[in-house]
């Protein structure tokens, strides 16, 4: 059988929240209500009380569970359920549990027998906001409660999603530690600085991660790295590839066994066959004068020197974890002039939009770096990301996560 519906005072006023406002010495009640009772009897009762209390709001019958557990999956907005303990498809509080897990954002009001007291307070410890005895039922009674139960659901919600709140940024200090490390230099010769600039979709980080190491021969080495996809996992599997990378940086393994190490690590640990990593690794010589670079489907480089700025694309190989196996990745030997420095960032940095069918793109970056040119390490980055920022902001903001690495060495050390 259908659910029946009674309609008391005017229509149900569809809405958001669970809050009423006066009108009138009306209250309109800002989503349905619901009662689940199998007595005839007892469900006229309820209905002319709520035709006399002060609710403007429709009401909707049910004489089973099954009934309203189908109205509740179909109904968008919010709920407040009267409901007797005893229908004919289930008894006690386990229907509680039930309409909970049929809809976590109803909220209920139980209607019991003048001799379930008890039962009626145990109803509220599992789930429940209220009870109400049938035997002193009124107007004015009936109305607070069904107000009281839908504000109290309202404040259980956002008390949870303050809660998942303050556990997602926990979780994303964690993960932020992991990914965004100290810089690990023997000697203060070498200049890093780096920014992090989360994305518009930031319920967590993503898998952007980025080091520094010296190793004890005085060689400085980089790495960057973006891992596909947002999400605790993405950024998980990018604190382990970067840990990986440290590990056998300070182990002394050769930097194009990197590649190789990283991706094997990438496809043992990622959610699926979709999630690739692109990674670029740098080691800058302890003479200043050169660092060789391989580039696994990394972006390009800036190359920073007397003001100048250019566009450097190192040879590149294929992004790991695409054909795990196959790729094949070669060393790039750049020249460094005295005081020169480069700029790594992962692909955030240049793919905001910056129109409806339009992004900043290479070019652009390019551009906006070469208007930045005098400045030093820090700012010029901050500059950068403020730049690419302050273009999407009309679009939505930042796309996607962005790190940027700032590396030379310094001009008085080749003195």
């Amino acid at each position: 059988m259908g659910a029946s519906v009674f309609r008391t005072g005017g229509p149900g006023v569809p809405a958001q929240s669970g809050r009423g406002s006066v009108t009138d010495s009306v209250w309109k009640v800002d989503g349905a209500i619901l009662l689940v009772e199998d007595d005839a009897g007892d469900a006229l009762l309820v209905e002319e009380m709520l035709a006399d209390s002060a609710l403007d709001s429709g009401l909707t019958w049910c004489k089973t569970l099954a009934e309203a557990r189908r109205f509740l999956a179909s109904c968008r907005t919010p709920v407040c359920v009267l409901l007797d303990l005893h229908l004919p498809d289930a008894q006690g509080l386990d229907l509680v549990t039930q309409i909970v897990e049929t809809d976590a954002d109803t909220a209920i009001v139980v209607l019991t027998g003048l001799a379930e007291a008890d039962t009626g307070l145990a109803a509220v410890a599992n789930g429940a906001q209220d009870y109400l005895v049938k035997g002193r039922l009124d107007p004015e009674t009936l109305g607070r409660a069904v107000r009281y139960a839908l504000q109290r659901k309202q404040v259980e919600r956002a008390a949870a999603a303050l809660h998942a709140n303050e556990l997602t940024a926990r979780e994303n200090a964690r993960l932020e530690r992991g990914l965004l490390p100290v810089p690990l230099l023997r000697d203060d010769r070498f200049e890093t600085a780096a920014r992090y600039q989360p994305g518009r979709v930031h319920g967590l980080l993503s898998g952007d991660f980025y080091d520094v190491v010296q190793t004890a021969d005085g060689t400085v080495h980089a790495v960057i790295g973006d891992v596909s996809g947002h999400g605790a996992a993405e950024a998980a599997l990018g604190v382990c590839l970067r840990v990986a990378w440290r590990t056998a940086v300070l182990c002394g393994a050769d930097q194009l066994d990197h590649m190789a190490l990283l991706e094997e690590i990438l496809d043992a640990e990622r959610a699926g066959p979709h999630i690739f990593a692109t990674v670029m690794s740098l080691a800058f010589q302890p003479d200043g004068g050169r660092v060789r670079v391989v580039r696994a489907g990394h972006p390009g480089l800036l190359l920073r020197h007397d003001g100048e700025v250019d566009w450097i694309e190192p040879e590149g190989g294929m992004a790991l974890g695409l054909m795990p196996g196959v790729g094949r990745w070669s060393p790039t030997d750049l020249d460094l002039a005295p005081g020169s420095s480069l700029v790594v960032f992962t692909d955030g940095l240049f793919e905001g939009r910056t129109g409806p069918d339009a992004r900043l793109g290479e070019e652009g970056l390019l551009a906006m770096a070469r208007q930045h040119g005098e400045l030093r390490a820090a700012p010029f980055i901050d500059a950068l990301v403020a730049g690419a920022a302050a273009g999407a902001l009309p679009y939505g903001g930042l796309a996607d996560d962005v790190a940027v690495l700032h590396l030379g060495w310094k001009q008085e050390s080749h003195v």
